[in-house]
């Protein structure tokens, strides 16, 4: 594993919680890595979800396809971000979303009954991953509130204009699948917007 990459993590984790270098190393112990290229599938949509990961480097999104076959995008993670399905990781459920790299991407995964074993050895992990979901609910239920209040050019603007690192990184085609419009209106209104 890229050794800037880990001395990333160990920041990232530094800023919620107080861990020695020996103890961040024990930690990683109890993931696996995993490499990922360009659109490769991490989890499938009707199979188990028996990881949870962290992006080290690159970018997945999470995403499920609708009755008339159309993808949606529900989830990004970027790097120090974490991503699955969180009721079928923690009910060792199948899921209904598929988890792709958007581009080649290194990851660190963990199970339930591994991170449970992480947990009970440093359970000063409990507040980092309570901080880190508490986040992630209050970006979900803000994404309902933009979704509703939002007319669609506003919707992606304010994306644009808020989290300028993903409209950088991930195709146009997937901030219009997550944001629940086609990848033509976000063309027309960019277009607007340049003239």
């Amino acid at each position: 594993m890229n050794k800037a990459l880990l001395e990333s993590f160990f920041r990232h984790l530094g800023q919620y919680v107080t861990l020695s270098e020996e103890e961040f190393h024990d930690i990683l112990s109890f993931f696996e890595e995993r490499n990922l290229a360009k659109k490769e599938i991490l989890m499938h949509a009707g199979g188990p979800c028996t990881h949870t990961h962290v992006v080290l480097k690159g970018c997945l999104h999470m995403y499920f396809v609708n009755e008339k076959g159309v993808e949606r995008t529900v989830q990004f993670a970027l790097e120090n971000w974490w991503l699955t399905d969180l009721l079928a990781f923690q009910n060792k459920a199948n899921t209904d979303f598929s988890i792709q790299a958007v581009e080649k991407s290194e990851v660190l995964s963990i199970s339930l009954d591994q991170q449970g074993q992480l947990l009970e050895k440093y359970p000063q992990l409990e507040r980092y991953f309570r901080l880190i979901y508490q986040t992630a609910y209050g970006a979900s239920i803000m994404k309902m509130k933009y979704l509703s209040d939002f007319s669609k050019e506003e919707i992606y603007f304010h994306f644009t204009e808020h989290y300028p690192k993903f409209a950088q990184r991930v195709p146009q085609y997937l901030i219009a699948s997550f944001l629940g419009l086609t990848p033509e209106y976000v063309s027309e209104i960019r277009a607007k917007k340049r003239s």
